[in-house]
């Protein structure tokens, strides 16, 4: 008995790449999932995506993220991210375009 309210409930977890943090805490994780169609048995990329919390402010555009499941936090938010499993190659557009002006 001890043992089974002292087990947490199994929560799920996603992983995906983020393509947005524009918002405040708040990430947007795309999750890719294969499926197999129903008729014709080809294997088609079926594309989600979902808001999770992020109060660091850590993950970064293009990261491959883990979100797991949690209450709901607002209206769209009930993720929140577990670990940044890769970050992605940031490229400084701040020099790129100081270059382009001094060329011209």
């Amino acid at each position: 008995m001890a043992e089974e309210q002292a087990r947490k409930p199994h929560k799920q977890d996603k992983v995906g790449v983020v393509v947005s943090t524009k918002m405040a805490k708040t990430i947007v994780v795309e999750v890719t999932r294969r499926v197999s169609h129903p008729l014709y048995r080809r294997t088609v990329s079926r594309k989600k995506k979902f808001h999770a919390h992020d109060e660091a402010g850590e993950a970064r555009l293009g990261d491959r993220v883990r979100i797991i499941e949690c209450r709901p936090l607002s209206r769209t938010k009930r993720w929140r991210l577990a670990e940044i499993l890769l970050r992605a190659a940031q490229v400084d557009l701040s020099k790129s375009a100081e270059e382009a002006t001094n060329e011209e």
